[in-house]
């Protein structure tokens, strides 16, 4: 049996999934100032903190580039970021 080819989110689904990700990766950056500020950098939960933001960040670069090769020819850019 052949794995299915996946189909590609829709231009409106990605500015859907696209306003969730900006919000939560402000709210994100956000809130991991607030406890870098208070335990310090060196902090188990405070690098836990930061390790998370970054990561979210980069899911959202890749979310940018992806709806890039799902809607070739449509203004993708700022999608989320």
């Amino acid at each position: 049996m052949r794995p299915q080819t996946p189909v590609p989110l829709t231009l409106e689904e990605h500015r859907e999934l696209g306003a969730e990700m900006r919000a939560t990766n402000a709210r994100l950056q956000e809130l991991c100032k607030v406890v870098v500020s208070v335990y310090g950098p060196n902090n188990n939960a405070a690098f836990a903190f930061l390790k998370v933001a970054e990561q979210v960040n980069r899911l959202c670069q890749d979310l940018q580039a992806q709806a890039a090769k799902d809607l070739p020819g449509y203004p993708t850019e700022g999608l989320y970021l």
